[in-house]
């Protein structure tokens, strides 16, 4: 018995692949013309060098390497002569760009994700629903990352310079950097978020985890009003949890103050804390509530069958079956509280200002380019967390017998 094959055509050179890509090459001519002040021209050049270039790597590369190599080089040279070591760079960029595009045009790879029964609309949504994911998660991301090299701004700017454009290495310093490591007005705001973070974190994660168990079980009654009060600060715009945090939290200064004879400053940490542990209870719920779905119940009976107590069946069995989502919601806990400023002006006073406080204090106040330093370091360790967490995640699903997707 012999498997019949279905061969899908080579697409059209000059109906389809040279116009898509020179539609690709009029889009980026546009952004480069108009950085040159001359858009309508840099629509037309791109247009045609998008179309040149397909057609040459087509007819005369067979090798994708090599040709996606030879494009970003002549895009390169290209730039280099137009704009220096800056185009040199984008013009690189935009081959590699370029190429990928055409190879992947003629070649029918733009069908390699749809069966083969599907019809050209089907092809046509599938790739441009493809394409609108991209420019979603472009125009999320995009922010951040421009952030990142205005950081090393060599000038007190928050705008790139000409310098920078250039790629001129003057253009470019650790000097913001310095500043945030030096400063006391820095320093100070930097040891707080590491001062209260951590412990709000872990009455975050004592409280969620337990909360997370309880409503867990069945025989709770009214458990879910219970769990819609536990996390309605996720709901609650934040402002509102602010306000009604400021007069609750007042009265308990004034508690541990005049009745406990707690210092001023002592009292105002202990209120962040519990302020912040507030804000981390419902995602350390949810995420242990998520790996609690799947857990097999039979265990704890069988822990206790063989003499276990609860509190022995909750640390050798249960706690290291659900340990991903119970660090993952502390993980999620701790960048609520270090990231918060709302509640904390609310709260707080300025003994306990944390690092946003301070952030927002250096746009309020003085426009301070160290603010551009402290959100890349506050980005790379966001970056590092979600990691964190995307494999605690998958080993919470081999735990539990699922395959990772």
């Amino acid at each position: 018995m012999s498997i019949k094959t279905v061969n899908i055509p080579t697409p059209s050179l000059t109906g389809f692949t040279l116009p898509i890509n020179a539609a690709a090459g009029a889009l980026l001519g546009y952004l480069v013309g108009t950085a040159k002040h001359n858009p309508l021209p840099g629509v037309v050049l791109g247009a045609l060098f998008a179309a040149a270039l397909a057609f040459v790597l087509i007819r005369f590369a067979p090798s994708r390497a090599a040709g996606r190599i030879a494009g970003a080089v002549i895009t390169g040279v290209l730039g280099a002569v137009l704009s220096g070591v800056a185009g040199l760079v984008f013009g690189g960029i935009v081959g590699l760009v370029l190429s990928w595009l055409a190879y992947w045009l003629h070649s029918s790879d733009y069908r390699a994700s749809v069966p083969v029964y599907a019809t050209k609309g089907d092809v046509l949504w599938h790739n441009t629903f493809r394409l609108i994911c991209g420019l979603i998660f472009f125009f999320l991301i995009a922010p951040i990352v421009v952030v990142i090299p205005l950081s090393f701004n060599a000038e007190d700017f928050f705008t790139f310079t000409p310098a920078m454009l250039a790629l001129d290495p003057e253009g470019y310093s650790l000097k913001h950097y310095q500043d945030f490591l030096t400063n006391p007005d820095w320093l100070r705001p930097l040891k707080n978020s590491f001062i209260i973070a951590p412990f709000a974190t872990i009455i975050s994660v004592s409280l969620g985890t337990l909360a997370a168990i309880g409503l867990s079980q069945s025989h709770v009654p009214g458990r879910r009003a219970i769990m819609a009060v536990l996390i309605s600060p996720m709901i609650v715009p934040l402002i509102i949890s602010a306000t009604g945090m400021f007069f609750f939290y007042s009265r308990l200064g004034v508690f541990l103050e005049d009745t406990l004879h707690f210092s001023k400053d002592l009292s105002g940490y202990i209120k962040v804390i519990l302020a912040h542990a507030v804000l981390g209870i419902p995602f350390v719920i949810i995420t242990v509530t998520a790996t609690l779905v799947g857990f097999d119940r039979s265990l704890t009976r069988a822990a206790a069958n063989m003499g276990a107590g609860p509190v022995r069946t909750f640390f050798k069995v249960q706690m290291p079956l659900i340990l991903p989502g119970v660090i993952s919601g502390g993980l999620f806990a701790f960048i609520t509280s270090f990231d918060e400023v709302v509640v904390v002006l609310f709260v707080g006073s300025a003994v306990q200002k944390t690092l946003p406080w301070q952030m927002f204090i250096g746009l309020r106040e003085q426009i301070s380019p160290t603010i551009l330093a402290v959100a890349t370091i506050l980005v790379a360790i966001s970056i590092a967390l979600l990691a964190t967490l995307e494999m605690l995640r998958r080993r919470s699903e081999r735990l539990r017998g699922m395959s990772p997707t």
